[in-house]
């Protein structure tokens, strides 16, 4: 099932939504995960199992939307008065929130979405953002930092028993800086 984007706001089916997605959040910090049913979510949010499966067909796309959700920024990437900076700040933050126990969960429920590049459209987003900033500095690309920062940090919180330390973030991010 695809992402539910582009709903009204404030919309029967925009409140039956975040309705769901609240219910699984109030779930998620009660319980194991591995114990969490359609049906739980279903009664919590007041809505019938029926209406769940037929917008997420399955318990994983439901925890992939919400954890998808969850990456939503809130606000626009700090701005700390240098590209460097601005990076440095965005990819330490990153990292903090997504080597977390929470981050790893949301990371593995995005891992298991149909549409699991809808990430990469988030995180694009941040990063342009910030890249727009600078427009009269080397510009190392959306795609070189996706590539030199994130990628090497996604793979370390996945798959290490360590995520990266901060001095080995900078230095992907000045690698990344360098043309």
């Amino acid at each position: 099932m695809a992402i539910k984007e582009g709903l009204r706001p404030g919309g029967r089916s925009a409140r039956v939504q975040e309705s769901i997605h609240s219910a699984v959040r109030s779930l998620l910090q009660e319980q194991d995960r591995a114990s969490l049913t359609v049906p739980q979510i279903a009664a919590r949010a007041g809505v019938t199992p029926s209406t769940i499966y037929r917008r997420w067909g399955d318990l994983p796309a439901l925890l992939g939307d919400v954890a998808i959700a969850r990456m939503r920024p809130d606000s626009a990437p700090l701005d700390t008065g240098s590209l460097r900076g601005d990076l440095r700040a965005w990819a330490e933050q990153y990292l903090d929130e997504m080597s977390s126990e929470p981050g790893r969960d949301m990371m593995r429920d995005i891992q298991a979405c149909a549409t699991p590049g809808y990430c990469v459209a988030i995180l694009s987003g941040q990063l342009q953002t910030i890249l727009d900033r600078y427009p009269d500095e080397p510009n190392p690309g959306v795609e070189r930092l996706i590539n030199v920062v994130v990628a090497p940090t996604v793979f370390r919180i996945l798959f290490a028993t360590e995520p990266l330390a901060v001095e080995e973030l900078y230095r992907l991010v000045d690698i990344a800086l360098t043309q």
